[in-house]
C-alpha cells in the first residue's frame, strides 16, 4: 500500500481511504468481520502502525533526499519551479505536494533538509 507513496498529495479523503483499507486488510487476515464486532482490540492487539503515519514519515524522507541530492536530476529542479503566470482557475488554489511539509517545517524547509540531523529531528512530529 505504500509503494510510491512519497509522492502522494495527503489530503483527508485519500488518508481516511488508506486507514479504511489498511483496517479491511488486518480483519481479513485475522478473519474477523464487521458483523463480529470487534473494533478496537484489533489494532492494539496487531500493534500495526497506522497506514497514515506510515505515508506521511515516507513523504518526509523522500523530501530530504530529494532535497539534498546534487547529482543534477530533475527532483530538486521540481522543487523551486514555478509555473508561468496565467488565467487562474476559479476557487482557492489546490493543495500541493511541498504544502504538507511547508505546514510543518515552516517557509524555510529546503535549508533545513541540507542538514540530515536537523531535518530528521522533526520527523517524529511529522
Amino acid at each position: 500500500m505504500t509503494y510510491g507513496s512519497e509522492t502522494f498529495l495527503l489530503i483527508i479523503g485519500l488518508t481516511r481511504r488508506l486507514r479504511v483499507t489498511q483496517r479491511a486488510m488486518v480483519r481479513a487476515m485475522l478473519g474477523v468481520s464487521l458483523r463480529d464486532k470487534i473494533r478496537n482490540v484489533i489494532r492494539r492487539s496487531t500493534r500495526i502502525t497506522d497506514i497514515a503515519q506510515r505515508v506521511a514519515k515516507l513523504k518526509w524522507q523522500w523530501a530530504g533526499h530529494i532535497v539534498r541530492r546534487r547529482d543534477g536530476r530533475w527532483g530538486p529542479k521540481v522543487l523551486e519551479w514555478q509555473p508561468r503566470t496565467g488565467k487562474r482557475s476559479v476557487g482557492q488554489p489546490p493543495t500541493r505536494w511541498m504544502d504538507d511539509i511547508r505546514r510543518v517545517a515552516g517557509s524555510r524547509w529546503i535549508q533545513a533538509a541540507q542538514n540530515r540531523e536537523i531535518w530528521n529531528s522533526p520527523q517524529k512530529t511529522y
